[in-house]
């Protein structure tokens, strides 16, 4: 697979598999089954196991410019988790039974993104010792 292609797949999946695991805490009404707490909870814990296994995935045949990789990988991914955040689930969250403004969606989910630049640093950490 392209390099770039690995990259924009890698870092789409990284946005969509936990969207849609975290989907079943909801009705069709966007009614949370759970409280927002176990919601969050469950998307923290679902979001690292799929970013470690993707950026595992990815770094496994990289052994060049490992520093450069790690920072690069972590910024494009976050962009884009980001970016499908403001496009698909903050049009959601600024429904009436979430009353979420952009300011609260960065304070309360899109700051956790950082989750990715930082592991993909760890990983790359990892390979040079």
């Amino acid at each position: 697979m392209k390099k770039n292609l690995k990259i924009g797949l890698f870092g789409f999946l990284s946005w969509l598999i936990p969207f849609i695991l975290a989907s079943i805490f909801y009705s069709r009404g966007i009614q949370p089954f759970s409280t927002l707490i176990l919601f969050k909870s469950f998307r923290i814990v679902v979001a690292a196991i799929v970013y470690g296994a993707l950026l595992s995935l990815y770094f496994k045949k990289i052994n060049k410019h490992l520093l450069t990789e790690g920072i690069v990988i972590g910024a494009i991914w976050f962009s884009i988790n980001i970016v499908l955040d403001l496009i698909i689930l903050l049009p959601l969250l600024l429904i009436p039974i979430w009353g979420m403004s952009l300011g609260s969606y960065f304070g309360e989910i899109g700051i956790r993104y950082l989750i990715i630049p930082i592991m993909s640093l760890a990983i790359v950490y990892a390979k040079k010792k």
